[in-house]
């Protein structure tokens, strides 16, 4: 497993699992065509594990 500690650093999942001590308001975002996600922001000892894989992954 990957630690991830370095700014810019992501990680991608279908489900993905965060704690801290502090987070933001739930923020809409515009996706593609009408679709839309909702974006929040943690800090203060922010942590995040992938519970679950995405299923599809694009060959690069």
């Amino acid at each position: 497993m990957t630690d991830c500690f370095e700014v810019g650093d992501c990680l991608k999942g279908d489900r993905i699992a965060a704690e801290a001590r502090k987070l933001s308001r739930p923020r809409i975002v515009a996706k593609t065509g009408r679709h839309q996600a909702q974006q929040i922001v943690l800090w203060e000892n922010a942590f995040c594990v992938i519970e679950k894989k995405l299923r599809f992954v694009p060959q690069r």
